[in-house]
């Protein structure tokens, strides 16, 4: 059994910064493609960034390039998003994800294993 934990969301005026981590709880994951992804009410849930094993290669979403960095620490099992400029469009729930990259952009791989999410609400 493989689980993704979030941790990090929290409430943060417009223009501050929030820093999610994503924790694996098994190292057979830890060359996987990582990625974030979120979704507000009544949306569908859409892309963020995502990240290569290796942390060599990274995608984002053309909303967030530029205020977030997706980062890893295979050591620790671990995938960060630093948020910076955050807007109150940010605000959703936001959901690491993980799945083995064959080939294609790192956003379009079929991502299987997810977490359980962290809410992340921006005020104005």
């Amino acid at each position: 059994q493989v689980q993704l934990v979030e941790s990090g969301g929290g409430l943060v005026r417009a223009g501050g910064s929030l820093r999610l981590s994503c924790a694996a709880s098994e190292r057979t994951i830890s060359t996987y493609t990582k990625a974030w992804f979120r979704q507000a009410p009544g949306k569908e849930r859409e892309f963020v960034a995502a990240i290569s094993w290796s942390g060599g290669r990274s995608e984002y979403s053309n909303s967030v390039k530029g205020r977030f960095t997706i980062s890893r620490d295979n050591t620790k099992n671990t995938m960060y998003l630093q948020m910076n400029s955050l807007k109150p469009e940010d605000t959703a729930v936001y959901y690491c994800a993980a799945h083995p990259y064959s080939s294609g952009t790192l956003a379009s791989q079929a991502y299987n294993y997810w977490g359980q999410g962290t809410q992340v609400t921006v005020s104005s």
